[in-house]
């Protein structure tokens, strides 16, 4: 615990590190899986290209990816970027079929409903299928904001892991101790981002509350043409 104590700053700020450096990514990926999503779900042949294309993408070891970005992007290997890019790509990767099936289970005769009362394709897709689909983005959203942070911690390898870099200090001077420390910050931080996707889930999306939400679907998506309707 001494060495805890004497080393708080620096646990501290490369938790704020892992915190920056997993965020990004995953409202990138979140905010790409959306409109890419929703292309899938509506054109057979953009699902089959862009599930293939992340499919591919999500098999390449993280740290070759790592390796792989500074020639491509023109960075230096240290750069933040690097980081970014990589796991952005994963996160989409993670999210995209989520996000597919999140907007093809949107039943037809809702959109079809929507059309009637005169809802635009843009319309329609922000005030109705966007809602509707909300409980499964969200539900994915949490298992990628889970894999990111764990991932950044394999980024260590290259001296850009934040609190990776306690795994590789402390296997390389032998102190276990030091590993723990990183091993329950990298948990906790997963630990807190779930909570916030949970509460903002919650707070955005109030039809979803509660173990009775899925009995109540048709009313939730009555609800949701009623108030787009009044919009």
């Amino acid at each position: 615990m001494n060495w805890l104590w004497s080393n708080l700053d620096l646990v501290l700020r490369l938790t704020a590190d892992h915190a920056r450096l997993s965020a990004i990514p995953i409202l990138v990926g979140f905010a790409a899986s959306i409109p890419l999503g929703a292309l899938a779900s509506r054109v057979p042949i953009a699902r089959s290209v862009l599930l293939t294309v992340f499919n591919i993408v999500f098999t390449i070891p993280s740290l070759a990816l790592f390796l792989l970005l500074p020639p491509i992007l023109g960075t230096r290997i240290l750069d933040d970027v690097n980081v970014v890019v990589a796991l952005s790509l994963y996160a989409v990767a993670m999210m995209l079929r989520g996000a597919i099936d999140g907007f093809a289970s949107v039943p037809a005769d809702v959109l079809q409903s929507a059309t009637a009362l005169g809802f635009g394709p843009i319309r329609r897709f922000l005030t109705v299928q966007l809602p509707l689909a909300g409980p499964v983005l969200v539900a994915n959203l949490r298992v990628v904001s889970v894999s990111t942070v764990s991932l950044l911690s394999v980024a260590a390898l290259i001296g850009k892991g934040a609190l990776g870099l306690l795994f590789t200090n402390g296997y390389q001077r032998d102190f276990p101790f030091e590993i723990g420390v990183g091993i329950v910050a990298v948990v906790l931080l997963a630990l807190v981002f779930d909570l916030v996707i949970v509460l903002l889930g919650r707070l955005l999306l109030p039809w979803n509350r509660g173990p009775r939400a899925r009995a109540a679907a048709p009313r939730r998506r009555n609800a949701v043409l009623r108030k787009a309707g009044a919009a």
